[in-house]
């Protein structure tokens, strides 16, 4: 098919979410000034998610994007749990007494989150209560545990991610009267999902991320022009360090047999994952949870098979590498995106892009022809394509939607090509996922005079 601009921009924008930083007394006090999300499906459903929420009872913000496989329920899981689990991680212990008090004595909850949604973005109400009280159970242990020490955000973000993981883990394994909910965990449990959080406070800013989505800051130099900071590192095959660190969790004998053909064990592109029971329980456990589960599960062929060469789980964790970095006037924003984005894009073309269209100054580079033969008539469109361009620009008012513009639909030149931006968006569902991967893209934008002030 092929699509006018306004169907192409109805597809872009059909899942955009913006979320200004309120001002107090004229003044901006936060270091964000606020954030731009959108997400571009290739599945059917998206096996993506993204979650967004500001901590009430500490101070800081979360933002974090999941990329689910083997469907998206895990991704689902995490995304509206990890951000409580974090929080409460966070939380003096003072606060934490005060939550349990008031539900031991059924009064209102002082409230941990306040969300920042899209209202496509689906919160599960018939696993609520169970997920509550998981985590409940969680901020009983902390005040036991209390060691009158404040948390660093670094440990509270990685207790927190294997907590969540854990607790997914356990909650298949008890199973639940209710069958419909008995079916949700196992599948939670089953499928998987990668994390990548940013946690922001004031010039602190922390990422958190479990296997191949990434986080990026864009950075303006003094002469104008925009380069990018990574801060996080793929847990995948091309990270040597993380496929050393998998070999030695296991046998010398296993050498030849954990990855093969770029993947864990010969199946699974990330190195680190929640979920994913299959690649962390025992064959005997995974046996019996299967048996004793609901026959939807005997029916599914993933969770019966049992990995190649599968002798000393578990192969994968959940547990997060996190990266801090000291805010400086010149960082101006980050953007965290699942694989989707990288696999088209490379960073320093996603700094510019982003850096110019939140400054709105376009610098021009020299129209590279790469190696092409190109006569003048070819050249003479594509500087009138390009000067058109420049009056259509910035149309986009959100800056993760003008990103996915150009991951989309960049041409050899990278500039934005219509044409191949509707084909790619009118490839039907069972084509699409061949083309090109589902895409979440969060970009925060930071208050430089705060950061100064700082």
């Amino acid at each position: 098919f092929y699509l006018t601009p306004p169907q192409v921009n109805s597809i872009l924008k059909a899942n955009e979410y913006s979320f200004k930083v309120p001002e107090f007394d004229g003044k901006n006090v936060s270091s964000v000034l606020g954030f731009d999300s959108n997400q571009l499906p290739a599945n059917a459903p998206i096996e993506d998610r993204r979650s967004a929420a500001t901590c009430l009872q500490t101070r800081g913000m979360l933002l974090g994007v999941f990329d689910g496989h083997a469907g998206c329920a895990c991704a689902q899981a995490v995304s509206e749990r990890l951000f409580y689990y974090i929080a409460v991680s966070l939380l003096p212990h003072e606060t934490l007494l005060e939550i349990e008090n008031a539900v031991e004595n059924g009064r209102a909850l002082l409230p941990i989150l306040q969300w920042h949604k899209h209202p496509n973005d689906y919160f599960s109400k018939e696993a609520s209560k169970l997920y509550f009280n998981s985590l409940r159970t969680y901020w009983q242990e902390l005040i036991d545990l209390n060691s009158g020490e404040t948390t660093d955000v670094r440990e509270a973000l990685i207790n927190a991610f294997k907590r969540l993981d854990n607790d997914i883990s356990l909650e298949a394994q008890v199973g639940d009267p209710n069958s419909f909910l008995n079916y949700l965990v196992l599948r939670v449990a089953f499928s998987g999902s990668t994390a990548c959080v940013a946690h922001v406070d004031g010039v602190d800013l922390h990422v958190a991320n479990t296997g191949d989505s990434r986080a990026m800051l864009g950075v303006q130099e003094e002469d104008g022009s925009w380069s990018a900071v990574n801060l996080s590192y793929d847990h995948n095959a091309q990270n040597e360090h993380e496929v050393e660190r998998v070999k030695m969790e296991h046998p010398k004998s296993e050498e030849k047999s954990l990855v093969k053909q770029d993947r864990l064990l010969g199946l699974l592109m990330p190195f680190r994952a929640f979920g994913d029971v299959k690649f962390k329980w025992s064959i005997e456990l995974q046996k019996r949870v299967v048996e004793s589960g609901p026959d939807q599960l005997n029916d599914n062929e993933y969770t019966k098979f049992i990995p190649p060469n599968y002798y000393t789980p578990p192969y994968l964790t959940a547990e997060p590498e996190v990266i801090h970095h000291k805010l400086r006037p010149q960082d101006k924003f980050l953007v965290l995106a699942t694989d989707g984005l990288w696999e088209t894009m490379h960073r320093q073309d996603v700094a510019r892009i982003v850096g110019e269209y939140l400054t709105g100054v376009h610098h021009q580079q020299p129209i590279a022809v790469g190696g092409y033969k190109v006569t003048l008539g070819q050249m003479h469109g594509l500087l009138t394509e390009r000067r058109a361009r420049i009056s259509s620009v910035f149309e986009d008012q959100n800056a993760a939607t003008h990103l996915i513009r150009h991951a989309v639909g960049n041409n050899e030149f990278g500039t934005v090509d219509h044409e191949r931006l509707s084909k790619m968006l009118s490839l039907p569902e069972e084509l699409a996922r061949m083309y090109r991967d589902d895409i979440t893209i969060i970009v925060v934008q930071f208050n430089s005079h705060v950061i100064g002030a700082y």
